[in-house]
């Protein structure tokens, strides 16, 4: 199961030890691993990557259901996210993209304090057992979401309420006096704009989560013929 992996810790060097615990159980084999990074809260409230290493082919983290968890943290995603070092980041980023509520959230915020850090990751498990050994072992606390299927009937009812307010106002439109079709013109364009920018937006988060399922087909499959390669040859 794809899930979100929070874990968060009072030393910065609990969380180094973790990220290698996460990096261990992969190479075992035992869970994959997405995507991971380090992250602080700062006194400000906001929240800053300290590294992003070893780059999984699913995207650029500003991109990933990770940047988007990230940003609900502490604030507006930068454009270079992934790829340099102590870059604050904020809230510019919504949970459909990260695909977990808001209370996973809100739990995880609550404990991430300022001055305290948090491994952050999207990681495959089928069970939780070894991941929590290993951070409970190192003192952390931990936090974990299935990730949900990108959903977008919101955006989708979103849509045809607009359009049922279009189609009422260009009724009254047709029928209006002169002096009010200036002012139900200037309606029937601006939400017609909203209509197009909704649709605009449903369509990229389509092919974005498009892209990300595929490009984990994709890295699933070579990281299988990795392991395989790695494995000792049998003789007969």
């Amino acid at each position: 199961m794809d899930r979100m992996l929070v874990v968060v810790f009072d030393a910065e060097s609990k969380a180094w030890e973790a990220k290698k615990a996460l990096h261990e159980l992969d190479g075992e084999d035992v869970i994959v691993v997405y995507d991971q990074a380090v992250v602080a809260r700062n006194a400000d409230g906001s929240a800053t990557v300290r590294q992003i290493d070893d780059p999984r082919p699913i995207g650029t983290l500003g991109g990933t259901a990770l940047g988007a968890l990230i940003g609900l943290l502490g604030g507006p995603i930068g454009a270079a996210l992934g790829a340099a070092a102590g870059l604050a980041v904020g809230a510019a980023a919504d949970v459909d993209r990260a695909r977990i509520c808001e209370d996973f959230v809100e739990d995880v915020r609550q404990k991430l304090t300022p001055e305290k850090f948090a491994l952050v990751a999207e990681i495959q498990e089928d069970t939780t057992i070894p991941v929590d050994l290993r951070m409970e072992a190192l003192g952390g606390t931990v936090f974990r979401r299935a990730l949900s299927e990108v959903k977008h009937k919101v955006h989708d009812e979103n849509v045809a309420a607009m359009k049922a307010d279009l189609a009422q106002i260009k009724a009254e439109h047709a029928e209006a006096h002169a002096d009010r079709t200036a002012k139900l013109q200037e309606k029937i364009n601006q939400l017609d704009s909203k209509i197009q920018a909704q649709l605009e937006k449903s369509k990229q988060r389509r092919q974005a989560a498009e892209a990300q399922a595929n490009a984990k087909v994709e890295f699933l499959k070579a990281r299988a013929a990795a392991m395989k390669a790695k494995a000792p040859q049998r003789h007969a």
